[in-house]
């Protein structure tokens, strides 16, 4: 099954495009993003605050492997408090712990820098560059669909991030908000009801497709978007789908166009 693009004026007048997914057949009022590495270029964004990190502190660092490291700690951290091991804490916790443990792996002590100094670095986050197609692919959807972020980072890291960046979201709903952390299904559903939307009224558009399998295992449609380069270039297979999503897509730009 297609999806189906009716218009909304039957009037003769011109009138926006109503998209209705396959795997819903329930209208779209809503297109919520992953934000880290879809809407943002995390890799880019954390190895410059390293790599700024690692001149006023007089030390040699790979700033990309560093970036890589200090995420490849992020779905380990985040699944402890999903497994129940520990309570909710904010992302800005988590990755600040990361932080440590990737410094402890290089040989240097977290003691050795100033709490300032690393709360800073961890910053970094709150600060990442959009992709090129990122502000001007969410302005278009904007006009026809309510718009916001359905990701793992908190509300005030969020905020910032859509600020610096210009992201022009409706609304930021962070995993505080929710207090679960994707791929649990609370994840996805909490931020559709607080919206007043059922889950076939949202799509979730991402670039990680176990992302999109559990947005549509709680009911909302799903666009995967193509980030080749998200964890650096050269990687075999990377922003290739491999599974039919409702779209798919290279771009937020290219989503607008298609909705």
């Amino acid at each position: 099954m297609r999806p189906l693009f009716l218009p909304t004026n039957q009037l003769g007048r011109i009138a926006h495009v109503t998209f209705i997914p396959a795997s819903t057949a329930r209208t779209v009022k809503a297109v919520l993003f992953d934000v880290f590495g879809t809407v943002v270029d995390w890799r880019t964004g954390v190895a410059a605050a390293v790599s700024r990190f690692a001149g006023e502190h007089g030390l040699e660092l790979d700033a990309d492997a560093f970036a890589d490291a200090w995420r490849s700690r992020y779905v380990p951290g985040m699944r402890r408090v999903s497994s129940g091991e520990r309570p909710f804490a904010l992302l800005d916790v988590l990755h600040r712990e990361n932080l440590d443990g990737v410094l402890e792996e290089l040989g240097l002590d977290p003691g050795s820098f100033s709490p300032a100094a690393l709360d800073e670095l961890n910053r970094a986050w709150h600060l990442l560059p959009p992709w090129p197609d990122s502000v001007p692919g969410i302005t278009a959807l904007k006009r026809d669909y309510i718009v916001g972020p359905l990701s793992n980072g908190n509300t005030s890291l969020l905020l910032d991030m859509a600020k610096a960046g210009g992201l022009p979201w409706d609304v930021i709903l962070g995993s505080d908000v929710s207090r679960a952390y994707k791929p649990a299904m609370e994840a996805y559903l909490r931020p559709a009801a607080m919206l007043g939307l059922e889950p076939g009224e949202v799509m979730l558009a991402a670039a990680h497709e176990a992302d999109l399998a559990a947005a549509r295992a709680a009911g909302l449609a799903a666009a995967f978007i193509s980030r080749p380069l998200e964890q650096g270039p050269g990687i075999p297979g990377a922003g290739v789908a491999t599974q039919p999503w409702d779209l798919s897509v290279s771009s937020i730009t290219e989503l607008a166009s298609l909705m």
